[in-house]
């Protein structure tokens, strides 16, 4: 009984050193490489001075140690070889992704290198400090890029009020749209445009230019979940009518946008029916084209037309009827054929956070190059920023391979190059352009 413990435990830290640096590890990582290397060695010295000895057993306690050493090896190299990447091919795609952090250092050099395109704020941002520490970090990450002569970050949040409030109570805690549904037409719309307002100032006062809001999956009446830990849709979910999801997210963006805020419609092609926790599940949607255009699509249309300054987040769910073989984030026949062919949609495609099991289990080298070559413009990182050295390393090794569509990156630089980081309300983009764009994807 004794002998067989030793092998499980030396079995469960072996596996645990190789996988020091995936996300799951986020939590124990800064004591989790020295604490298993020290116990491999002394389970290894253990089995040396005993008697009898186990040789097999030894060697197994010996690889808890090098597995934890060789995680930490590989990724430093990775680091190393991401911070060395210079010139116009690092600056393009570094400019794709959007980076969470918890620490200033973790992304000062980036931002100052051009390796990142944008950060990513939460809570972890402010634990133990301000909201006005946090805007002058962000002001000084701006600075930095200023003074290197590149483009601002965009900053990003996750700020949809109700239970998803990343950024209170540091900023005022707000209603979710969700709660404005049951009031009248017009009462609803004014109550949504001036909820997106209010909330896109408290952004804004930050120096954040993106939230990730509102949410436009439908709300579908089914038994709990047990094991839906992080996505939550009934809870977040407008309503489970398509008309007034549209209603009610199409005045919230407008809100933003008029507070200086690009909004963010998620999560395409919606989560309504979906059982399963995309963060930690596999999830497959079903339904047919038909089913989805006149229903769960109706309010991406309407909100998209209406906001043509928004961005689209694109979920790691399957969408059956369009690419049963991989999640809808990194699908060119969702991304390039539905959404840019079918729906003539033009705007900004950035993808749910890429560090969810989903992609994980697919190969987050693999999601990374089919999402550039789809035609997704922002690659998002956020539960655990460190994961950008693994995923830019793809994204630099797939354009030596030569496996990087050169009019899908062009394509995005254009898209990229017009909608700005940061500036005026809704865009850069006059009235008058914005009403033709709208009008211009509306009859599509």
């Amino acid at each position: 009984m004794k002998i067989a413990l030793w092998w499980l435990c030396g079995l469960a830290l072996a596996f645990a050193g190789a996988n020091a640096h995936d996300p799951y590890m986020t939590p124990v990582r800064g004591w989790s490489v020295p604490v298993l290397a020290l116990a491999g060695l002394g389970g290894l010295l253990v089995h040396l001075r005993g008697a009898p000895r186990r040789p097999l057993l030894a060697l197994l306690w010996a690889a808890v140690s090098l597995s934890a050493l060789g995680a930490e090896g590989v990724y430093q190299t990775r680091k190393a070889s991401v911070l060395a990447a210079r010139g116009p091919l690092a600056a393009e795609l570094g400019s794709r992704f959007i980076v969470g952090y918890t620490r200033f250092e973790e992304v000062e050099v980036l931002a100052a290198r051009g390796l990142i395109g944008g950060v990513f704020v939460s809570r972890r941002n402010l634990k133990g400090r301000s909201a006005e520490e946090l805007r002058d970090e962000i002001g000084r990450l701006q600075e930095i890029r200023r003074r290197a002569g590149r483009p601002p970050l965009r900053v990003a949040a996750d700020q949809e009020g109700g239970i998803v409030s990343r950024l209170s109570p540091w900023l005022p805690q707000r209603p979710a749209p969700a709660a404005l549904a049951e009031l009248p037409p017009a009462e609803r719309r004014a109550a949504a445009r001036r909820l997106g307002a209010e909330q896109g100032r408290d952004l804004a006062s930050l120096g954040v230019t993106i939230n990730f809001a509102p949410v436009l999956d439908l709300r579908v009446d089914r038994p709990s979940n047990p094991l839906d830990f992080n996505s939550l849709i009934a809870k977040r979910a407008i309503s489970s009518d398509p008309a007034v999801v549209g209603e009610v997210a199409a005045a919230y963006a407008r809100g933003l946008a008029e507070a200086g805020i690009h909004p963010t419609l998620k999560h395409f092609p919606g989560l309504g029916r979906v059982a399963s926790d995309t963060h930690h599940f596999r999830a497959v949607l079903p339904d047919s084209r038909e089913t989805l255009e006149a229903t769960d699509w109706r309010p991406f249309r309407r909100v998209l037309a209406e906001n043509p300054q928004a961005l689209l987040m694109v979920g790691h769910v399957v969408l059956g009827a369009v690419d049963p073989d991989r999640p809808a984030s990194h699908s060119r026949r969702v991304i390039d054929g539905l959404l840019r062919r079918d729906w003539g949609y033009d705007g900004l495609v950035v993808t749910d956070d890429l560090v969810m099991t989903p992609v994980y289990q697919y190969g987050l080298c693999r999601a990374v190059e089919e999402a550039l070559n789809a035609g997704v413009d922002l690659l998002l990182v956020a539960f655990d920023g460190r994961q950008f050295y693994r995923a830019m390393a793809c994204a630099l090794e797939s354009s030596r391979r030569g496996a990087l569509d050169p009019a899908a990156l062009a394509a995005s630089r254009e898209r990229l190059r017009r909608e700005p980081s940061a500036g005026g309300p809704a865009s850069a983009l006059g009235d008058s352009a914005l009403h033709e764009r709208a009008l211009a994807f509306g009859q599509r």
